[in-house]
């Protein structure tokens, strides 16, 4: 019988903050997934090795968790004042589908450094030495990134001494400001950075009971729940929950149903689809703990603990936009963040996660009674693991 030969597909593994994807220029697709749709998720699933019902994405580029099944396409931008269209794919491990809902904030730490590496940037705005300021559409969610890039002789600066909580290896720092991360009504929901109007709402979940939880869309939809509600300190790392099945089936309803309250579905049923958004995550005050890696963090390093689940699993570190929420959060008096981190006014947060720590910045203030929040600041690092081409079989999509 005949069989499909495999083809070859210009393509760029990279770390971004605490994630890796697949990086794509999207001239560089086969024509059939260059257009939104079933041919380019085929693509993009092959691409990762999903669906796995062995959940090891072996026949692929994935990691076998929601840090490492990312793909990214990106473009030249043909919006006035920007440089690049970016387009995050979360890939299901062990479903056949791709989650478009949403950004990933790790990998828009390496957007910029592939944009100006790839020729998406033009060559004549690239200093010999300092920072590239790259201009970023986030397409998923139609909003602005400004990341700031290190040159070096001309070339993309990726080593340093930067640290980051999560990543093993020191790297250059690279500064993201998300521009207006709140929904402004271009999203689903509804225009207001808080979906019901309120600072905290009473979130009934069958089966849990209520709630205390702020629900807010600020860098990506995110449900704040209380830990010692649900009978944690904050301190927990992967295994606590990720080895507990009950645990996770009670989060996910949680989401559902929060996703619900926010308007991002009609029913809880759609929430199974909707993997990537909205996150869930619960805080508390600060305490001290033994972070993944051995590192001791002390109580006084930070101002509260944030644990968040992404696509079903206690995420590692932090993902990049559940940051830009706490940051956006933290800095709103009222918000179950900014009370865990003592309260009042705050311009930014050092919150504890598994890993160990992050400082998120955002600026918010209120306006005709409505909050808005103009950009929030963080610094994370990105890193080339390898380029090349990636092989699917040609009869993938």
């Amino acid at each position: 019988m005949p069989h499909a030969p495999q083809i070859k597909i210009p393509a760029t593994y990279i770390r971004g903050g605490t994630s890796k994807g697949v990086f794509f220029r999207l001239q560089d697709l086969p024509a059939a997934a260059q257009q939104p749709g079933a041919a380019r998720d085929k693509l993009l699933l092959r691409v990762i090795g999903s669906p796995d019902p062995y959940g090891k994405q072996i026949d692929g580029m994935g990691g076998a968790t929601s840090s490492t099944s990312k793909t990214v396409i990106l473009s030249r931008s043909s919006r006035p004042d920007h440089d690049v269209d970016y387009l995050f794919g979360q890939v299901s491990i062990d479903a056949a589908f791709v989650d478009w809902s949403g950004n990933c904030g790790n990998l828009s730490a390496a957007v910029g450094s592939f944009a100006i590496s790839s020729g998406l940037v033009d060559a004549a705005r690239v200093p010999d030495n300092g920072t590239c300021t790259v201009r970023i559409w986030q397409a998923n969610i139609s909003k602005t990134i400004v990341a700031h890039v290190p040159i070096t002789n001309g070339q993309v600066q990726e080593t340093g001494d930067f640290e980051l909580d999560g990543v093993t290896f020191p790297a250059a720092e690279v500064q993201l400001e998300f521009l207006d991360p709140a929904d402004d009504g271009d999203g689903e929901g509804g225009g207001s950075m808080f979906p019901t109007g309120n600072l905290v709402d009473d979130l009934e979940v069958p089966g849990v009971g209520t709630l205390k939880a702020t629900l807010i869309n600020a860098g990506i939809p995110t449900i704040f729940v209380e830990a010692e509600a649900l009978g944690y300190t904050g301190t927990e790392l992967q295994d606590a929950i990720n080895g507990d099945a009950k645990a996770l089936a009670r989060f996910e309803t949680i989401r559902a149903h929060g996703a619900l309250r926010m308007g991002l579905i009609k029913d809880v049923a759609e929430a199974a689809a909707r993997q990537h958004t909205p996150k869930v995550a619960f805080i508390a005050k600060p305490a001290g703990y033994t972070a993944s890696s051995g590192k001791h963090v002390a109580a006084g390093d930070v101002d509260l603990l944030v644990r968040a689940l992404s696509m079903g699993k206690l995420h590692h570190a932090m993902m990049g936009t559940a940051a830009v929420a706490i940051g956006t959060a933290a800095a709103i008096p009222g918000t179950l963040v900014n009370l865990a981190a003592g309260g009042g006014a705050r311009e930014a947060v050092r919150f504890g996660h598994p890993s160990g720590t992050l400082r998120v910045g955002a600026a918010a203030a209120q306006v005709n009674g409505e909050w808005t929040v103009t950009k929030a600041i963080m610094s994370r690092s990105a890193r080339v693991l390898m380029e090349g081409w990636v092989r699917v079989p040609g009869d993938a999509f």
